[in-house]
Parts: C-alpha cells; sequence; structure tokens
C-alpha cells in the first residue's frame, strides 16, 4: 500500500467515524481526481487528503494551491455532470491533511470543512 493509499484509508474511516457515507474513492477522469467522495445528509463533500513529511515546505492543509482547487472543481463538475440526480445536490470541498507521514495515530490530523468553494 502505497503512502497516499494508506492516509486515504485513515481519511476515509475519519469521515466513516463522523457519519459521513463514503461514496467513491479516487474517483478519476479526464480533468483529474478526487481522493474522497461522501454523502453527508442531502449532499456530497468532495475530499482532498494531504500529508506532509515535512514542515518546512509548508503544512499538507497549504499545499492544497488554487490550481488545485481549480483542478479539484473541475474534477467535481464532471463528476456531478456524469452522474444522475446529483446535479443540483448541495456541495462543499473538504481537505484532510496529516501533519507527517509517520503513524496517523499519533500525527496532527486536520479536517477542514467547506476549505473552498466553486
Amino acid at each position: 500500500m502505497s503512502t497516499g493509499e494508506h492516509y486515504e484509508k485513515w481519511a476515509a474511516c475519519l469521515l466513516e467515524e463522523a457519519g459521513l457515507v463514503v461514496l467513491e474513492r479516487n474517483f478519476h477522469c479526464k480533468t483529474g481526481e478526487i481522493d474522497i467522495i461522501c454523502r453527508d445528509g442531502p449532499g456530497l463533500v468532495f475530499v482532498e487528503v494531504r500529508c506532509r513529511q515535512n514542515p518546512r515546505f509548508g503544512s499538507a492543509a497549504a499545499s492544497v494551491t488554487l490550481a488545485k482547487q481549480r483542478k479539484l472543481i473541475r474534477t467535481a463538475q464532471f463528476y456531478l455532470q456524469t452522474r444522475g440526480g446529483l446535479k443540483h445536490k448541495p456541495c462543499r470541498f473538504d481537505v484532510v491533511a496529516f501533519s507527517s507521514t509517520r503513524d496517523p495515530q499519533a500525527d496532527g490530523i486536520q479536517w477542514l470543512k467547506n476549505a473552498f468553494t466553486m
């Protein structure tokens, strides 16, 4: 299992423990990838999972740049357009950030709900 897969698994567990329902993991299309797509009540949540090995280069959450946000938004729009009945659901973008690549239970975890908007 790669480091990314490891942290995506931990993030999915965190989201499910909070009551969200994971619909898809690693959704790929021509515009990009979304790590986790969940349902939270009537709405959808598109989740970007990040981890940073060395804080000298900034936090994991800060690594979700404006360019990355735009790519996630385009990918979410593609997802909504290709899934019947989801086009008008309320949506949000969350970031789950881990402070290092060691043990996620011991590391700091940030869950930034509604981290950015379309």
